[in-house]
């Protein structure tokens, strides 16, 4: 346990050394609630249905004037088909459609998970490509790679009943056009299983990026998942 906490905390001081680089930085916060529908099919096929919107709270530079007037940004409605290829590992695809001030924004996912089971935690690694396109912004390719670690917090498996923390690390590559953009994410969550078939998890959904180009911008999402097996 204590190589696990050791890891995390690197992680941390990187994305703060990252932070510190930049000459200009803006923030937002908000919250960021999920509905994941799960449903296990035959032949090692599986669905995801999820719904997510954003809110925003309040945004600003560091040091400097804050607006602290409430705005809905976005939602999100997703549909991904998975099937298990391996032991540990499956492949993915879906669609997602955004909603955001008026217009539709359509995205195309592609992604493959290998998930790895240690003696006291569950790794998962998830390769990840997508394609977004709307009427009035040009086509945005990205390609993200995220580690999630699973840590239960009573014994060595997530019971009924018990807590777990879920730590989710990822890079995302965007490619619009000519530019590029590099953002880190980094998603500490503490999660409850109710029963067998809901749980819920709450925590922080930092991300950063524009850093490459020395205009930093933070977001500090509050998020609150609930996963219902039907």
């Amino acid at each position: 346990m204590n190589t696990k906490k050791s890891a995390i905390i690197i992680i941390i001081v990187c994305l703060q050394f990252l932070n510190t680089v930049s000459a200009q930085n803006t923030y937002q916060f908000g919250a960021l609630p999920s509905l994941n529908l799960n449903r296990k099919l035959k032949k090692d096929w599986s669905i995801n249905t999820k719904i997510e919107s954003r809110q925003l709270l309040q945004s600003g530079e560091f040091n400097g004037n804050a607006d602290k007037v409430y705005k809905y940004v976005l939602t999100d409605f997703s549909l991904i088909s998975a099937k298990k290829v391996g032991l540990n590992s499956r492949i993915a695809g879906g669609y997602l459609i955004r909603f955001r001030e008026g217009k539709l924004v359509h995205r195309f996912i592609q992604q493959y998970i290998i998930v790895q089971r240690l003696n006291a935690f569950r790794l998962a690694h998830r390769f990840l490509g997508d394609q977004t396109f709307s009427t009035n912004e040009k086509p945005e390719f990205r390609f993200r790679y995220r580690i999630t670690s699973e840590i239960p917090l009573n014994g060595e498996s997530v019971d009924s009943g018990e807590f777990y923390l879920k730590i989710n690390n990822e890079y995302l590559n965007s490619f619009q056009d000519a530019d590029y953009d590099l953002e880190i994410r980094l998603v500490p969550l503490l999660g409850y299983d109710i029963n067998d078939n809901i749980k819920i998890e709450l925590g922080l959904d930092y991300r950063v990026n524009s850093f490459l180009n020395n205009n930093t911008r933070h977001s500090f999402w509050t998020s609150l998942n609930f996963f219902v097996e039907i």
